[in-house]
């Protein structure tokens, strides 16, 4: 009887469990079989679900549980606590797997060539998502003193930066938040949040559902200046012919034509302002520079010359991730992506590098919600089997399953499993329960691996 097919997946997010469960769902699942096997350099899994999505979207977080119901299934094993490549390599990978595919995704922020960027109280959004949702590998405390503050971008990870720094801390403690970060919020001392972005209404990236959201809270007051409600021909056309972008914009024109209300924290969303620099005086920013801009009948925009300075002390840049190079793999700077053919990783040389494969965020970049990465993963795990069925891949030298597990014990490599996971889910469930709430995040990788069992 044939051996199972077995393959590695480098990346416990989304986008490598859906992976997962798309190669379970081949017919190579019933003959010859396939067993898989998921690494994470987290001692927990589901990524961005746990790292990227703001707390206080529980409805997002609800996709765990799909998630969960694949990690479930006895022919997947998690590897948790495992660094690519300083625990294992793609050549020892390789050793062990007939295929390997990276789901590695973006965690990274993207720069912004704008005098004054590095200024002190000048962040990338993604640090402070990571603090926010309790990352083991960020510091625990995070610089809050700015009364006035600035948001560069308009999809949802500014909203999601935005909403955070506007909301109270009591009105987030219901969520997973771990105690630093609920300590951190209670001492933000910021009353305005301006968040901006270089084109108009109709080009904002924002979810409607998640830009709804912001008027949920009692404590913020979202504003919209009439003035910024502008559409040009082209504008109007992607009004027509995208319904989230049209109720966006419906929603940002109700906000503009009301009366401003009394809640405390004023959160401003300001379109055709594009900022060209960070204003600082001893280190340390004191505003930020715009140009106004306006539309040049396409949907796009052109510089006006005339700048604004916003008494800002604090700026963060929410203007996309960025994901981190491979070793061993090409790699396309521009991008920040892995070069791909239908998911197979292309080399410099044009040809397919044997048996290896991306999906997700690190193929396509950090564009689209979780749920369009599942065609992303169909694809690639079609382009795998392909491959199977011709027999492109190539035969490892030891594919038993224990293979790895000696491999990794040898090297002392203490690592989690699905089976710890349930510990550490557990143990952080137990944690929220004498204060009511579903869990509180255990914060600490040491913590994190003693209560998963490592």
């Amino acid at each position: 009887m044939p051996r199972p097919l077995r393959v590695a997946i480098v990346g416990a997010g989304p986008a490598g469990i859906y992976a997962a469960d798309a190669l379970l769902k081949s017919a190579t699942a019933d003959e010859p079989g396939v067993s898989i096997d998921l690494f994470e350099r987290m001692p927990a899994p589901f990524g961005l679900i746990r790292y990227g999505v703001a707390p206080d979207h529980p409805r997002i977080k609800g996709i765990v549980t799909a998630l969960h119901q694949v990690l479930d299934k006895p022919q997947i094993r998690l590897f948790g606590n495992v660094d690519y490549p300083r625990d294992i390599d793609l050549d020892t990978l390789r050793s062990f797997y007939d295929a390997v595919i990276f789901s590695t995704g973006a965690t990274a922020d993207r720069a912004l060539d704008i005098q004054g960027i590095d200024l002190e109280g000048s962040y990338g959004a993604a640090d402070f998502v990571s603090w926010y949702d309790g990352h083991p590998d960020v510091p625990r405390t995070w610089p809050l003193e700015a009364e006035k503050v600035a948001v560069l971008g308009v999809g949802n990870v500014a909203l999601d930066v935005a909403r955070i720094l506007a909301k109270t801390a009591d009105e987030l403690l219901p969520t997973e938040i771990p105690g630093n970060v609920y300590d951190g919020l209670k001492a933000n001392r910021a009353r305005e949040i301006h968040v901006f972005g270089r084109r108009g209404p109709a080009q904002a990236k924002f979810s409607p559902m998640e830009l709804r959201e912001l008027d949920h809270s009692p404590n913020i007051e979202v504003i919209v200046n009439p003035e910024d409600i502008d559409y040009d021909e082209g504008s109007i056309a992607t009004r027509r012919g995208n319904k989230q972008a049209d109720m966006v914009a419906k929603t940002l024109e109700n906000w503009a034509i009301r009366d401003i209300g009394e809640r405390p924290h004023k959160l401003f969303l300001h379109f055709f302002e594009s900022p060209s620099e960070i204003l600082g005086e001893d280190g340390k920013v004191v505003g930020l520079r715009t140009e106004r801009t306006e539309l040049d009948g396409t949907g796009n925009v052109k510089g006006t010359g005339t700048h604004t300075d916003w008494d800002v002390t604090a700026v963060y840049r929410a203007v996309g991730y960025l994901s981190d190079e491979l070793p061993k793999l090409p790699w396309d700077l521009a991008s920040g992506t892995v070069p791909d053919k239908a998911g197979r990783v292309i080399e410099d040389s044009g040809e397919h590098l044997p048996s290896t494969y991306v999906t997700g965020w690190i193929r396509r970049g950090p564009i689209g919600l979780i749920g369009h990465t599942k065609g992303d993963a169909n694809e690639t795990v079609g382009s795998l089997l392909d491959d199977f069925a011709a027999g492109r891949l190539h035969t490892p030298d030891s594919p038993a399953p224990e293979a790895v597990e000696t491999y990794l014990g040898e090297r002392g490599v203490r690592y989690t499993t699905w089976e710890g996971w349930y510990q550490l889910d557990a143990a952080e469930k137990a944690l929220g329960e004498p204060q009511g709430r579903e869990r509180v995040k255990i914060v600490e990788r040491d913590e994190m691996l003693d209560a998963s069992g490592a």
